[in-house]
């Protein structure tokens, strides 16, 4: 049985950046769920290596700390001086000397590298025997990239920096993507020979390609299927531009599931998300972080859902979502804003203007306009009238509110907590509640209403409201009077 084959994994992530004028090192910019960084780290996952190791400079505490949530078991290595990816690809490999096999040195600004990709080169490196293959692509616009130069007969001659190259090395489209595989024992010993005999002064990772093909090793080029996976990030602009390759990308293999994406340039859904067949996500929509959506539900037009569940044949319209849960057959929306910890069973319905955080919606339960609901539990098939308020906070501590099963709450009510509503109570409209409704009771706090005759003519006079009042007196006078002359 074949032995496995022992793998490094390098990334270069010390780059300071500038280009985009960000406090934030460029690596950690977030791309549809994850960050710059947390995307190259997916693609290679796939390889098991026996090793990672991440070079950190700019903002090393920011991104060591990334590094500890997204992938602890990293090793991050820092390049305090960027001397160049030569240079860096050394300390990397000082920091971790029984490293041996096969090295994969990825850039950190490569998003959309796909995990296939990653995975055809080190298979491509392994099988040929080579002491170095890069990945190369064919791309329409080469300015300010490494070209490819081979010789008469296809092959790898070496490696160009476009500031070192001539005029007609410069016309070349095929790249250096910035991508390698190398034998670790060969990698080493030519890293030790590099010079900063260039432009910008630095140790160039790509020379070790002329160092090993001049002692007559083995080097290789492996072309990817899809120039836009080489695609590097250097500014807002084109971060923007990968941003939405990426979304096109997400879009497609959606639906290709079974998803109905009703309009793919307004729905822009993280690589994280998970979408059941046969969903419907209509335009302007955004499904982000954590967030499932369950067969056949319908989503938007114009929502938000972060880290939300949607269970089966839901429906959210309208409206905005974080750390949510929506039940099967569940409706919110439109103009719904769900909090985190809300909760809606099976068929329960969350409606316009309605605001919950951290509270229950039982089965079949509706808040159906208008209201907060905060700290609360509501039973099955309760229904909660329009502009009710869940009072929950006190100015220091938060209470709870419970609303039995199939118990009405009038209204223009506020539920003072800690108060609970029993099962089969209802609540008259306009009732502020501060004692608990027992079962099957009315609740009811209005005070007697009086009409002061008069106030208006008194009070508000010369007023439209005052005029108003006057005709109808006069009229109620006329019919009086002709009443009078009748009889």
């Amino acid at each position: 049985m074949p032995q496995p084959h022992l793998r490094t994994v390098v990334v270069l992530a010390a780059g300071e950046g500038k280009r985009m004028k960000s406090a934030l090192p460029k690596v950690l910019h977030p791309l549809l769920g994850r960050t710059l960084l947390g995307h190259v780290l997916a693609a290679a996952a796939p390889l098991a290596a026996d090793r990672t190791v991440v070079v950190v400079g700019h903002g090393a505490e920011q991104v060591r700390a990334h590094l500890a949530e997204i992938a602890p078991a990293a090793t991050p290595v820092l390049q305090a001086e960027q001397l160049g990816t030569g240079h860096a690809v050394r300390i990397a490999l000082d920091a971790v000397p029984e490293a041996a096999g096969t090295v994969v040195v990825l850039n950190g600004d490569v998003p959309l590298l796909r995990a296939e990709t990653v995975a055809a080169l080190v298979a491509a490196h392994e099988d040929a025997g080579a002491a170095a293959t890069v990945l190369a692509a064919e791309v329409p616009d080469p300015t300010g990239l490494g070209r490819i130069v081979r010789d008469a007969a296809g092959r790898l001659e070496q490696i160009v920096e476009e500031r070192d190259a001539t005029p007609e090395q410069r016309a070349l489209r095929e790249i250096n993507a910035g991508i390698y595989a190398f034998d670790a024992a060969r990698l080493r010993d030519a890293l030790g020979k590099l010079s900063t005999d260039n432009d910008q002064g630095e140790e160039y990772l790509t020379d070790v390609f002329g160092l090993l093909g001049s002692a007559g090793e083995p080097v290789a080029v492996h072309v990817a299927a899809d120039h836009a996976e080489t695609l590097g990030c250097n500014d807002r602009v084109e971060l923007a531009a990968l941003r939405r390759l990426l979304r096109d990308r997400v879009n497609q293999a959606w639906m290709r599931t079974g998803v109905s994406i009703l309009d793919p340039e307004t729905t822009w859904i993280d690589v994280t998300v998970a979408v059941d067949r046969d969903a419907v996500i209509d335009q302007n929509t955004q499904l982000r972080g954590g967030t499932v959506v369950g067969a056949e539900a319908v989503v938007g037009p114009d929502v938000t859902l972060i880290d939300t569940v949607v269970g089966p044949g839901a429906t959210v319209l309208r409206s905005h979502a974080v750390g949510a849960e929506v039940g099967p057959g569940a409706s919110v929306g439109p103009y719904a804003y769900l909090r985190p910890a809300a909760k809606l069973a099976e068929k329960a319905k969350v409606g316009t203007f309605v605001e919950v955080k951290n509270s229950e919606v039982g089965v079949g339960a509706k808040v159906p306009h208008l209201s907060y609901v905060g700290d609360a539990t509501i039973g099955a098939k309760a229904n909660i009238g329009a502009a009710t308020i869940f009072v929950n906070y006190d100015g220091v501590n938060k209470h709870r509110t419970t609303v039995g099963e199939a118990a009405f709450v009038g209204c223009d009510t506020t539920l003072i907590a800690p108060v609970e509503v029993g099962p089969g109570a209802y609540v008259a409209a306009g009732s502020a509640i501060t004692q608990d409704v027992p079962a099957g009771a009315l609740g009811v706090t209005r005070a007697p209403q009086r009409s002061i005759d008069g106030w208006v003519a008194r009070k508000r006079g010369g007023t439209a409201s005052a005029e108003a009042a006057e005709r109808v007196r006069r009229a109620a006078a006329e019919v009086a009077e002709d009443a009078s002359a009748d009889g």
